[in-house]
């Protein structure tokens, strides 16, 4: 399916990707991407991995290079302790990096915990492909998300992806009027 939008969707824990406890992060992106994304249909790449920077940048890799994701959001890892080290798998992997997003992340989650100062969230293009970190809590994955998915699909766009439509009741995707498609 040529048009189809491929997201990657990776959890990053290391007791979740032992058995120790249920991953909550994947679902929670599931979930909120099933609610937002009007179109084009899209699949996702699941990955559940641990907090190892040379596991987490192959993995970012693979899901670009050989798996063809437009998109790929990580949780979890972006914290201050020393087993956090997703911000710097995805450094080493990018071709550019979005400091916007990060900085929006860190604004939106600020509004509800003042911890959130601690987050180093990162996002960054590689290749074909947006990849942006963020927290590991479901709770706070859809707030971010809320607040920073209305720039992701015009980034998608100027990156050679999908043209991706959402639900304006979740997110309204903007678009300056020059980027704007009609609706058939």
């Amino acid at each position: 399916m040529k048009d189809a939008l491929v997201i990657g969707l990776v959890s990053i824990s290391d007791r979740a990707s032992a058995g120790v406890y249920k991953d909550e992060g994947i679902p929670s992106l599931k979930e909120w991407l099933d609610s937002a994304i009007a179109s084009p249909a899209w699949r996702d790449e699941t990955r559940l991995i641990a907090d190892e920077q040379p596991v987490i940048e192959s993995t970012l890799v693979d899901l670009v290079d050989v798996r063809g994701c437009h998109l790929v959001l990580t949780t979890g890892g972006t914290g201050p302790a020393a087993r956090d080290v997703t911000p710097e798998a995805t450094l080493a992997v990018a071709d550019k990096v979005m400091p916007g997003f990060g900085e929006q992340m860190r604004a939106v989650s600020l509004k509800f915990v003042p911890t959130a100062i601690l987050s180093r969230q990162v996002a960054v293009v590689r290749k074909q492909a947006l990849i942006i970190n963020l927290p590991g809590q479901p709770k706070a994955i859809r707030e971010t998300l809320d607040g920073v998915f209305a720039a992701v699909p015009y980034c998608i766009d100027l990156i050679g992806g999908p043209y991706i439509e959402t639900h304006e009741a979740v997110v309204r995707a903007f678009r300056p009027k020059s980027a704007l498609r009609k609706k058939p």
